[in-house]
């Protein structure tokens, strides 16, 4: 099931997305993500609207963990001259971070050089501690198509990359919350972005140095896991970091980014500025 969450005439709504249209269902989405409440497609309602209709939230209900992976492709790690990981590089985002698909996001003058970072997202369905890596994906509730915005004047001001990712906005995350059923192999998925129609990254999860698995075994041996918590998997090459200095066009207001992931869904974003 393809499950999203929307305004509609004032109301905050989750719904479950079917051939263009979204169908409200009568749950939140967070009770839905920790099994309080089980939906079916039957039980959504007869009555629809046109997904072009509704105004988008984030597919994350949020008040969760937002745990990110660094450098977690080999090409990527290359492009930005950095030594393949040993292990997981972790480090986070939170709730304010969080924007929805076609939402515009504000590239303030506090920073400089932004960029753009495709990513899978992970969405925890049950509580996970010490699991092992044969059992990991039974933890996942779904999946979701996120840009990992990045302000990297910021982030690499000191060796901690935390500032340069927790700027309002920089998590957009949806359109869809697809569950892992309908996903299949996480470790098996086509991703890519485009900015203002032009490919720039373009690559497949299985390039992942860590899989979808590991990392979910690696960061429960260290810390509990709870239904609705996030988990970004880290970006392909492409990002505007990996170009020469100076060919470098960091993102600027009226860019235009799109991550697709396959079966996942496109992601829009709009920057302005400040």
């Amino acid at each position: 099931m393809k499950f999203v969450r929307y305004l509609h005439e004032g109301q905050t709504l989750t719904g479950l997305a079917i051939d263009g249209s979204i169908y409200p269902v009568q749950a939140d989405l967070a009770e839905i993500i920790r099994g309080d409440k089980r939906i079916e497609p039957a039980q959504a309602s007869a009555e629809g609207v046109k997904e072009t209709e509704v105004r988008w939230l984030p597919c994350i209900p949020g008040g969760g963990k937002i745990i990110c992976v660094g450098l977690n492709y080999k090409k990527h790690a290359e492009e930005a001259g950095l030594p393949v990981p040993a292990t997981p590089i972790l480090f986070n985002k939170f709730e304010n971070a969080l924007a929805a698909h076609g939402e515009e996001v504000t590239l303030g003058t506090a920073a400089a050089e932004y960029d753009y970072e495709a990513e899978l997202g992970v969405v925890i369905g049950k509580r996970a501690k010490n699991v092992s890596k044969d059992e990991a994906l039974g933890y996942v509730f779904g999946y979701c198509s996120i840009n990992d915005l990045s302000a990297r004047d910021l982030q690499n001001r000191t060796s901690q990359w935390m500032l340069g990712k927790i700027m309002d906005g920089f998590c957009p995350a949806g359109p869809y919350l697809v569950t892992a059923d309908e996903v299949g192999d996480p470790n098996e998925l086509q991703i890519s972005l485009t900015r203002n129609g032009e490919l720039k990254q373009n690559s497949n999860t299985r390039d992942m140095i860590f899989r979808v698995d590991e990392i979910i075994a690696y960061v429960s041996r260290y810390m509990t896991l709870e239904p609705g918590d996030l988990l970004l998997t880290g970006t392909p090459e492409g990002v505007v970091a990996g170009y020469p200095p100076e060919e470098r066009d960091w993102l600027k207001p009226g860019d235009r980014t799109a991550v697709t992931i396959e079966k996942l869904g496109t992601l829009e974003t709009v920057f302005k500025g400040e």
